[in-house]
């Protein structure tokens, strides 16, 4: 329900989180900053990630903290990968690929 767009969850799921947020601080922030960072991530707006972190810090949300920390280490290349419409994707997956193909070639993937 909180990783979902708001506008594809059923009338039952709305509802239900529509009750239970307002008695959750912690499940309404969480869900805020999850969406928030959904919009960042499909609509490339990776010059706001900055004040994201902000605002996570800002909450008790330790997995957050610890997510707001990894993506410090590399904060440049991040905002990057929200901005720009490229990807190496495909590039990931022919390495996937062949490294699948080293592992079966010299007895890495048996059990």
């Amino acid at each position: 329900m909180f990783l979902r767009r708001p506008e594809t969850l059923t009338e039952l799921a709305q509802l239900r989180l529509k009750t239970v947020r307002p008695h959750c601080p912690v499940l309404d922030s969480l869900t805020r900053h999850v969406r928030a960072f959904a919009v960042m991530l499909t609509d490339r707006q990776g010059e706001r990630l900055p004040d994201w972190l902000d605002a996570v810090r800002q909450d008790d949300l330790p997995s957050l903290h610890t997510l707001a920390a990894g993506i410090d280490r590399d904060l440049d290349a991040v905002i990057v990968g929200l901005s720009l419409p490229w990807s190496y994707g495909v590039v990931e997956g022919h390495v996937n690929r062949i490294e699948l193909l080293k592992r079966q070639m010299f007895g890495g993937a048996g059990f």
